[in-house]
């Protein structure tokens, strides 16, 4: 049984070798009859097959042979090269024709202008969106940036370029112990690093030995900032009256009280973000205490703050600019009564991601804010779902508070995922009505506009607001990400009722598509781009003669 069990086997492996070696043999034909051409005989097969036969054979591996193209005698490696005429090349002359074939190849394909889509993203996330030639000025910038270390001295620079070039040294990780030094002169009274994370503990205190001087100080990512640091700054900055301290996680919380007593009456604005272990509710009610004449507070993604930094905040009698994005939850009645005590002079507000999963949804935050805050020039209330549309339509109708320059209300709608159209009945976030009184009270000076994820203002709102009529002049950025209803058609009465628009963001909004971009506007994310995600305008539109030709009843395809 085992005998005929393997001559089965062996009759089968035959029958398909058979089979393979004729398919070779009918592609050899077929390749044959190809370069042939159809009008040679059909005959010659036989004759080459004949010919084959007196052939004769490739060398093996291992043997001598001599190169087709040098005549050197070589050995022959299973990696040896063909050459023109049928023969082996040696290794020299086989990485040659590889090389010149590669070369020839190269140049026979169309050269295809490309941008470096990493540069580009990596520009975008920065919000620079220029198109065209570069101005000499940041041409200038950018050559000194690549050459670092070939620098001994910027020179009298005006304080622009010299904030330019920080940025740019710190987005390349290029500010080190070594190029530090060139940002720093004994006249100056700012120091602004962007990236402090290559710099030692040693570098924080020579910036206040080489500027005594300095009035305002702004270090991120300084994750070597630490109590010997603090110290040397109290001791030394007797002028210093701005801090802007990102990361600073080594500094302990008995330090940030020692500043704030020492330095207190003179320090006017405190920017602290990512601060874990220290900086706790202590510290910002030391920081109340004495410092009478604080004017600007930004506290974000603090881990010890809690209910009583709140409850300390709400002492401070001139703060003109808040923002606050803490990680613990805060009880509604506590946030009202730090805007009832401070919103009255306050011009910017900026509530992030205030939520109490315990309470229900509920407008008394914006009704303290329609009732204190006459005097905001910029609004941020991001990342909420307690308030309802209704709540909005109250604060921008008959608000005594000036039109808005800036508004970021992105991330405000219903966060349950069973129902994502959220309550049928009374509207969770910006909605519809929300938004029409939004536009009617800020629309004249409106300039920033982030609305992403405010995905229950419907489609035949968006039309009205932006039908081409209604104008806002000053409008220049707008961000609809995440807006499923964002179409082709809300995208080009934006381009009609904004004049001054520059940068129009629409991730996510997948009704997007074949939009004709006028001239000097950069259109972000539209998911219909085949290989850039930024599409820049180079058609001059003339949006007068557009509307006339709607009134007139003439389509024109190419905007809606």
């Amino acid at each position: 049984m085992a005998a005929e069990r393997s001559r089965k086997r062996k009759r089968n492996q035959e029958e398909s070798i058979a089979r393979i070696k004729k398919g070779k043999e009918a592609k050899k034909k077929a390749a044959r009859k190809k370069k042939r051409g159809p009008d040679d005989d059909e005959d010659d097969d036989d004759y080459d097959d004949m010919m084959d036969m007196y052939r004769k054979a490739k060398p093996l591996p291992g043997q001598l042979e001599n190169c087709e193209l040098c005549e050197k005698r070589f050995t022959v490696t299973p990696y040896s090269k063909a050459g023109p005429d049928g023969g082996l090349l040696c290794t020299p002359c086989g990485k040659s024709q590889t090389k010149d074939a590669k070369a020839a190849e190269k140049a026979l394909k169309p050269v295809v202008p490309r941008k470096a889509r990493r540069k580009l993203e990596s520009n975008r996330l920065d919000g620079i969106t220029t198109r065209g030639a570069k101005p000499l000025q940041q041409l200038c910038i950018e050559k000194l940036a690549n050459h670092s270390e070939d620098i001994d001295d910027f020179g009298e620079m005006p304080e622009a370029i010299m904030n330019r070039l920080s940025e740019i040294f710190s987005k390349k990780r290029a500010m080190n112990s070594t190029t530090m030094k060139l940002f720093l002169r004994p006249d100056m009274d700012t120091v602004a690093i962007h990236e402090a994370a290559y710099l030692e503990t040693e570098d924080f205190n020579q910036i206040i030995a080489v500027v005594p001087e300095i009035k305002k100080l702004s270090l991120r990512n300084c994750c070597q900032f630490k109590d010997g640091n603090m110290e040397y700054l109290i001791e030394k900055a007797q002028q210093l009256n701005e801090i802007q301290l990102l990361g600073a996680n080594l500094v302990s919380n008995d330090n940030w009280i020692n500043l704030f007593s020492a330095r207190g009456k003179n320090l006017k604005a405190l920017k602290l973000e990512w601060l874990d272990a220290a900086f706790n509710d202590e510290a910002v009610q030391a920081l109340i205490e004495f410092c009478p004449n604080l004017s600007r507070l930004k506290l974000e993604r603090c881990k010890q703050l809690g209910v009583d930094s709140i409850r300390a905040i709400a002492r401070a009698e001139n703060l003109e600019h808040l923002t606050l994005r803490l990680c613990k939850e805060i009880p509604r009645n506590d946030l009202v009564e730090l805007i009832l005590a401070v919103g009255a002079n306050l011009q910017t507000l900026c509530l992030e991601n205030f939520m109490d999963s315990k309470e229900e949804p509920d407008d008394d935050v914006l009704i303290a804010i329609r009732d204190t805050c006459t005097h905001l020039s910029k609004f941020r209330f991001t990342e909420n779902h307690e308030c309802t549309d209704a709540g909005f339509v109250n604060l921008f109708t008959n608000w005594p508070n000036y039109p808005l320059r800036y508004i970021d209300v992105n991330s405000t709608r219903d966060m349950d995922n069973a129902n994502p159209e959220g309550p049928e009945d009374f509207p969770v976030g910006l909605a519809d009505v929300g938004f029409r009184a939004m536009m009617a009270h800020s629309g004249s000076r409106l300039e920033y506009l982030d609305i992403a994820s405010c995905r229950h203002i419907a489609h035949e709102t968006f039309t009205e607001v932006f039908d081409g009529e209604k104008q806002y002049p000053q409008l220049r950025e707008i961000n609809l990400s995440f807006c499923p209803v964002v179409d082709t058609q809300v995208v080009a009465g934006i381009f009609r009722s904004c004049p001054q628009i520059k940068k129009v963001v629409t991730f996510g909004c997948f009704g997007v598509s074949d939009v004709v971009v006028p001239k000097g506007i950069v259109l972000i994310g539209a998911p219909k781009a085949q290989d850039a995600i930024e599409q820049f305008g180079d058609t001059i539109f003339d949006f007068q003669t557009d509307m006339m030709r709607r009134e007139n009843g003439i389509v024109v395809p190419t905007m809606a």
